[in-house]
């Protein structure tokens, strides 16, 4: 389609203000503290906001409209999960990382089980972080090219280049502030999506509401031979079922809020322990109704096109097109002039809000956690800021070396490829922090033990997802739950192995639940 001047101008009002915050924080910007914590001076609906944006992305903004107009709202119980995971996060974890003036989220795991194990989760990280990168930007660069026409690379270039842009010069101040501003774009770009389908349908919002419930649309079913069939309950480790999407989804989001640099470096970048605590409950009580929004404006899509049908949405519905298409598609064909910009703008912002985050948390993990830790100590500040400047600038070069790659390659085999990378090396993170944080069992070696049988484990599930294990080796699970188990294992494996394995006298002062000395969080 061509874009209409008015869609044009809301881009380039949206792309260009992006990148005039990351000039106007570069000042700000003299030293490490200021460029990866803010000074640690951040109210927490601030740092709460960024942390919605930065939840959300490209794959979020295609993937609930996608499910909820095939589906129904099936996978929307792993979002319940947070709601319960905040409480376990904001009292129990949080501690752990506002005691002393920590940027990353793994010295925790050198002062509990030694610099080994910082140095592994640390360097998983960043792996799967530019995996995660590469493929959210280049799932942009499809949306944007299916709306736009514009070239898949060209698309790349221009929204990897502004992120990078406003990123490297702006540092975690640029991200916070701007994913404040991409949350609210974010909302409002599916609001104008949503106003315009009650619009146009002749029973407005009633019709909607009417007809989803009708047929099941509202329920937590699955399509089975074509066919939506009402969800199971109970306990499975072979069919997704209502109750193993939430536990699958208490994985995720324990993951988040206690491994995840993203969010712990949020945490460090918050005023006060109080301000860190509020923004966690600020991002999970605007996240959900945000997630249940976006699966909303999906159930209006079916019906607005169950009303005026199609034979690309019929093609959807019948799994010959892929639902991810359906959003784009409306956007292209039914949205006025000047709202068709706003809401690439929205679909801009999704993908920003993760990228810019993801690209200042390598940075400060490769200087605190391995360049300074470990490569080149004792240098004077100015060196270590302009280290982190480098490293987001390889970190951005390589997303979008990665995203034009996958552009211009078979795309699925590369996914599958990164996909794979980063699952394998990142796997039994939540088990490590859980090992660490509730008990007072193990060290390095038994920690180390778990990694290597977890990467096994994966490992298995990998192959067997590919056919490449014979019939009586195969998985006999649901690889949903491979998260799940994996970290389970990590934490029972890590857990016998520190009872079996002769201790080390060790300081565990406010390292573990049981050794808490009642110091104030600072």
């Amino acid at each position: 389609m061509k874009l209409d001047w008015l869609d044009i101008t809301t881009l380039v009002v949206y792309l260009g203000g992006m990148a005039l915050m990351g000039v106007y924080f570069a000042r700000k910007n003299k030293n490490t503290e200021e460029y990866f914590v803010g000074g640690r001076s951040f109210k927490g609906w601030v740092i709460g906001l960024s942390l919605v944006g930065t939840s959300i992305s490209s794959v979020t903004f295609l993937a609930f409209p996608a499910d909820a107009f095939k589906t129904s709202w099936v996978r929307f119980p792993i979002n319940f999960a947070l709601l319960a995971c905040v409480f376990v996060a904001a009292y129990v974890f949080l501690p752990f990382f506002r005691r002393g003036k920590i940027t990353s989220a793994y010295q925790y795991l050198e002062g509990r089980f030694g610099p080994s194990i910082r140095v592994y989760a640390s360097s998983a990280f960043i792996v799967g972080q530019l995996v995660r990168v590469s493929l959210i930007l280049y799932i942009l660069s499809l949306v944007v090219h299916e709306i736009t026409q514009f070239d898949p690379t060209l698309c790349i270039l221009i929204g990897g280049g502004f992120v990078a842009l406003y990123t490297i010069l702006g540092g975690i101040d640029a991200v916070i502030w701007t994913d404040v501003i991409q949350t609210i774009v974010l909302v409002l770009g599916g609001a104008v999506a949503l106003a315009i389908i009650v619009y146009k349908l002749p029973g407005g919002l009633e019709q909607i509401l009417s007809v989803a419930s009708e047929n099941g649309k509202f329920s937590f079913g699955d399509v089975v031979d074509g066919k939506l069939e009402p969800a199971r309950w109970g306990f499975s480790l072979k069919h997704k079922t209502v109750l193993m999407i939430f536990l699958a989804g208490c994985t995720v989001w324990l993951y988040e809020y206690s491994g995840n640099q993203n969010v712990i470096q949020r945490y460090c970048a918050s005023k006060s322990a109080h301000e860190a605590r509020k923004a966690i409950f600020v991002c999970a009580f605007s996240s959900v109704p945000i997630w249940a929004f976006f699966m909303f404006l999906g159930t209006s899509l079916y019906v607005f096109f169950k009303v005026f049908p199609t034979p690309e949405t019929t093609e959807i519905l019948a799994g010959t097109r892929k639902a991810e298409q359906v959003l784009p598609f409306f956007i292209i064909h039914y949205m006025p002039p000047g709202c068709t910009g706003l809401v690439i703008a929205a679909a801009l912002a999704a993908a920003m809000s993760s990228l810019d985050s993801s690209i200042n948390a390598i940075s400060a993990v490769g200087v605190v956690d391995i360049y300074q830790r470990h490569l080149v100590k004792g240098r004077d500040d100015k060196h270590y800021l302009w280290i982190a400047r480098l490293l987001a600038c390889v970190a951005a070069a390589i997303m979008i070396g990665g995203a034009v790659i996958l552009a211009n390659s078979d795309s699925k085999t590369l996914q599958d490829t990164g996909t794979i990378l980063a699952s394998l090396v990142a796997g039994g993170v939540l088990g490590t922090y859980l090992l660490g944080f509730l008990t007072d069992k193990g060290d390095a070696r038994a920690v180390w033990i778990g990694i290597i049988l977890t990467i096994l484990f994966t490992g298995w599930t990998v192959l067997s997802d590919k056919g490449l294990l014979p019939e009586t080796l195969s998985v006999p699970f649901d690889l949903y739950y491979t998260g799940l188990i994996g970290n389970i294992l990590m934490f029972a494996i890590g857990f016998l192995a520190g009872t079996l394995l002769p201790a080390r006298k060790r300081d565990l002062t406010n390292l573990t639940v049981w050794h808490q000395d009642g110091t104030p969080l600072d």
